[in-house]
């Protein structure tokens, strides 16, 4: 176990002062949970940036789609660019559409069994988009409190190790050693909270694009269907 000093009674106890007076355990469990809590808020600025920008390519899709334009003009527009949500769904569905007549379609069951894959394949690539680096979130939410903890505790055995070589229980001695220590439970709830929230948040609303997408996915399934009935139909 380190082995330090007291601090000399009146010392400065300020953040920056007690980082610097911490041990050298203590001092990387602040530095990395320093930068877990940074990295913490650059995932969250992300996600919400990100989750708005869906929000709006949804919307954007919605009214095109419902607007009356032939599912033809539509499929030739977006799958000369890269498209996302809704519009990743559409094209994936049209795309199999397009390959099984090209190669003769005859079973209406099994080229709609398809359709439906390929929309469940695209569904899965938007909603692994969406929910990555979330599970980040839930990592340091469940254990930034137990790694400050432990800073924690490695700081106030120092102290107590310095108090019992000092032989001096004065509170004035002792309270800087103690503020270094419970500094590090400090930095893990810092990271922690904001975590914590943002996950839960950003989960339900990645669940709320989910809902929507699958709604269009089994909207547009429906009316695949009915076209399936009456091109493939007849020739059997």
């Amino acid at each position: 176990m380190e082995s330090v000093a007291l601090a000399a009674p009146g010392s400065e106890l300020s953040i920056w002062a007690l980082f610097w007076q911490a041990g050298w355990v203590v001092k990387l469990v602040m530095i990395g949970l320093l930068a877990a809590s940074i990295w913490t808020w650059a995932i969250i600025v992300d996600k919400l940036i990100a989750y708005a920008r869906m929000r709006v390519a949804l919307n954007k899709f919605e009214q095109v789609f419902w607007s009356g334009q032939s599912l033809e003009e539509l499929y030739r527009s977006l799958s000369e660019r890269k498209t996302s949500g809704m519009g990743s769904i559409f094209v994936a569905a049209m795309r199999e559409w397009k390959k099984s007549f090209e190669k003769g379609a005859r079973s209406p069951l099994g080229l709609q069994t398809r359709i439906d894959k390929a929309m469940d394949l695209a569904m899965a690539r938007e909603m692994e988009r969406l929910e990555g680096k979330l599970g980040f979130l839930a990592s340091i939410g469940s254990s930034a409190p137990f790694i400050g903890l432990f800073g924690t505790v490695v700081g106030i055995m120092t102290s107590f190790q310095a108090i019992a070589g000092s032989k001096s229980t004065n509170l004035a001695v002792v309270a800087p050693g103690i503020a270094e220590a419970l500094l590090a439970t400090a930095m893990g709830l810092l990271a922690a909270i904001p975590a914590v929230i943002a996950y839960n948040k950003l989960s339900s609303d990645a669940g709320k694009l989910a809902a929507r997408m699958e709604g269009f996915a089994d909207e547009f399934s429906a009316i695949l269907s009915r076209q399936i009935d009456e091109k493939v139909a007849p020739r059997n």
